[in-house]
């Protein structure tokens, strides 16, 4: 029986990685307005606050208007939040509420499991992306660079906030370990990405710090993507944001392959 049924789900478990990853997609898409509308919201009031503290849209970044400049970096976090927020609290609350064991169980590798939670990251990541730059295009006169830059970014940012939140929900045991990577690590790293500033105000130490911070190449190349300007090299930073998601894919891979704190 058993060498029959290995041979029906054959080298890749098509069934198994489809259904947990619609299992997935579905569980953001059954409360849009907590998941998609709601990060839609709080960008366009950093948008209209930010843009109102500094002078309304006739202040400039370079050649660029404060409110072009601020806009994709927005997107991006938008992004970045929610990429996170969705693989970190579906495993966190799967071990908490003890049915991990139903995503364990079925015969899915190490690699369909990650691939899985991961591209349900990246959609989250992506439609909070088209949703907010809806939203945003009526107030900011947005206008595309390259859309190949913008797609990749979107992508590999997803991929690599997803990847931290697999990793983060397989570490921490409860809540309060989830809240303290996400307002300790996660939140400093966007604030400080230069979403709201160029970081070529920056001097010494503090601007040299900046280039340390993964999170400041996403914001750039994307930004670039729409302005065609960047403070970075964009191919740098793309090959430097590929790098650390291969890196981020082995650990995940490794960590779910062992089963840390999965199983019992």
């Amino acid at each position: 029986m058993l060498p029959r049924l290995a041979n029906k789900i054959g080298f890749v478990n098509w069934r198994g990685f489809l259904t947990l990853l619609w299992k997935e997609i579905h569980r953001f898409l059954k409360v849009p307005l907590q998941t998609i509308f709601a990060p839609m919201m709080t960008s366009v009031l950093f948008l209209a606050i930010f843009t109102l503290a500094f002078g309304g849209s006739g202040r400039y970044i370079g050649a660029v208007s404060f409110d072009v400049f601020l806009a994709p970096g927005l997107i991006m976090m938008a992004v970045i939040q929610n990429a996170f927020a969705n693989t970190s609290s579906s495993i966190l609350i799967s071990k908490v509420q003890g049915n991990i064991v139903d995503i364990l169980m079925p015969p899915l590798s190490p690699t369909e499991l990650t691939l899985a939670y991961v591209l349900a990251g990246v959609a989250r990541g992506a439609c909070v992306a088209l949703v907010v730059a809806v939203a945003v295009w009526p107030f900011v006169d947005l206008s595309v660079h390259s859309w190949p830059v913008i797609i990749y970014y979107v992508f590999a940012a997803g991929l690599m906030l997803s990847l931290l939140g697999i990793a983060a929900g397989i570490i921490s045991d409860k809540f309060d370990h989830m809240a303290a990577v996400t307002n300790f690590i996660i939140m400093p790293l966007s604030f400080l990405s230069g979403t709201f500033y160029s970081i070529e105000r920056l001097t010494g130490i503090w601007y040299q710090i900046s280039h340390l911070n993964p999170f400041f190449y996403m914001i750039d190349g994307f930004r670039y993507g729409f302005i065609g300007t960047s403070d970075s090299v964009v191919w740098v930073g793309a090959l430097l944001i590929a790098a650390v998601d291969i890196a981020l894919y082995i650990f995940v891979w490794a960590l779910i392959k062992s089963g840390y704190r999965l199983k019992a």
